[in-house]
């Protein structure tokens, strides 16, 4: 949109022609907002109307929303003077690339409620770990008095943040690459990379693609402002962001320029040359050497922010994680059962098995992402006892483990539950880490958490 300018006062929404692609819970913020300022806004969805939210659907119909359902139409998209495009719709369909060669600007959720949103803003994205971080991030904030809204990818839009009071003292924003790859001018006040393995690659061209849209959290970045890396992350250890913007490395081990590390069984933190800051893990709750990362970037967030470090130690203290992320669900005849859910990716999947030190056995499978098996496998390797596959994926998963992993196949979640619990005995650990997503069989991967939750607590009364 020419003339398009950062800073809300500055936007003029009225009377343009706006299309919103995809009616899922950003693209209604969206239109909502775009409809109270007067826009002339039009929502496309591919699906059929029968299958949108009757009370959403009416909501917009009543502030003069048009809709175009069961399909998108090449015409509508060329008609518009700015589209925006939900997270799930692909940067590269035709109908917006023939939009962009007229000269029409498409952006995503995430560029336009950056550009409505005065409050500093912190924002999460890697592969792994970008809820539990955002999440802890909340926490700590909140208990060190501020006022804070946690949103993004976690679930609550940021546009329902800009259509509203906009009053806090820090918007805490998880990002996944979908939203990264329509952003122009998204600037937070800090952004954290937490790690990047491979994903989504049946939506990326390739793995460097996926990479490239992760470091654009950054690209607008300037003096005043933090990126914090792991430098555990071999890919994130090479990565040198525009001069000027201050750059805090992390990882476990103490290595020279990083920000963040253990000695002595304690986060060892500092800003730029101040002194180094120590707290305590005794009374850390979190599981997983994956989470030890995280908390070092939460610490060096804590202080790049000048929060006070009993704030932080008591964060540190206290915070409980999410569910569906290596929850502890029960215990049966000795038999422990966790739930990893969220783990939808390989590399999540290996780190959850890496995290434990008895014998496994391993409950895996859903949609297959476009991911190579055999990290799966090699970190499988003298920890996973036996394997209980699902899902569309479960012939690949078994292609991979034959001859290295011993397998069983099984049905749904609860024949899978009751199969792992035949193998295991006393000591061992019943893990559901599926390294696929969930759309195979369940409508997320929290409704797949909760079936499994739902087999073990049967199994647990038999």
């Amino acid at each position: 949109m020419p003339g398009f300018k950062y800073h809300h006062d500055k936007l003029d929404f009225s009377g343009k022609k706006i299309l919103v692609v995809g009616l899922g819970v950003s693209g209604f913020c969206s239109a909502r907002w775009l409809a109270g300022q007067g826009s002339h806004v039009t929502v496309t969805d591919i699906r059929p109307e029968s299958e949108l939210d009757h009370e959403v659907c009416m909501e917009l119909r009543d502030m003069g929303v048009n809709f175009e359902t069961g399909g998108h139409r090449r015409e509508t998209f060329l008609n518009a003077e700015l589209i925006i495009i939900s997270p799930a719709v692909p940067r590269d369909m035709d109908f917006l690339c023939d939009a962009r060669k007229k000269g029409i600007p498409a952006i995503g959720e995430l560029e336009l409620a950056g550009r409505l949103i005065d409050t500093p803003i912190i924002a999460i994205t890697g592969t792994n770990g970008k809820s539990t971080v955002t999440t802890f991030l909340g926490f700590m904030l909140e208990n060190a008095g501020f006022k804070v809204f946690v949103g993004g990818n976690i679930g609550t839009p940021l546009m329902s943040y800009a259509a509203g009071g906009r009053d806090a003292d820090y918007v805490i924003a998880e990002v996944s690459s979908f939203q990264l790859d329509t952003i122009e001018l998204f600037c937070p006040l800090v952004s954290i990379v937490l790690n990047i393995s491979p994903d989504h690659l049946d939506r990326y061209p390739d793995y460097e693609t996926y990479v490239l849209s992760k470091l654009k959290i950054f690209e607008n970045q300037r003096s005043g402002q933090y990126v914090i890396l792991n430098d555990n992350d071999e890919r994130l250890a090479s990565v040198r962001p525009a001069s000027g913007v201050s750059v805090l490395r992390y990882g476990l081990e103490k290595k020279q320029g990083r920000h963040a590390c253990f000695e002595d069984d304690k986060v060892k933190a500092r800003i730029d040359d101040m002194p180094y800051n120590y707290f305590s893990i005794d009374s850390f709750n979190l599981s997983g050497r994956h989470n030890l990362e995280n908390l070092l970037s939460v610490v060096l967030v804590g202080l790049s922010l000048n929060i006070e470090t009993a704030a932080i130690q008591e964060a540190i203290d206290e915070f409980r994680g999410l569910p569906d992320r290596l929850e502890y669900v029960a215990d049966s005849n000795g038999v422990g059962f966790y739930n990893d859910s969220k783990a939808t990716n390989v590399d999540a999947a290996v780190m959850a098995i890496m995290a434990f030190d008895c014998p496994i056995v391993l409950i895996a499978g859903g949609r297959h992402k476009g991911a190579d098996y055999s990290p799966l496998v090699m970190a499988a390797g003298g920890r996973v006892k036996m394997a209980v596959l699902i899902g569309e994926a479960r012939g690949l998963l078994a292609e991979s483990f034959e001859g290295v992993i011993p397998y069983l196949m099984a049905e749904d979640m609860e024949e899978a539950v009751s199969t792992a619990f035949s193998c295991a005995v006393s000591g061992d650990t019943v893990l559901l880490a599926p390294a696929c997503s969930s759309f195979d069989m369940f409508s997320d991967y929290s409704h797949r958490g909760r079936i499994f939750m739902a087999a073990v607590e049967e199994l647990a009364c038999v």
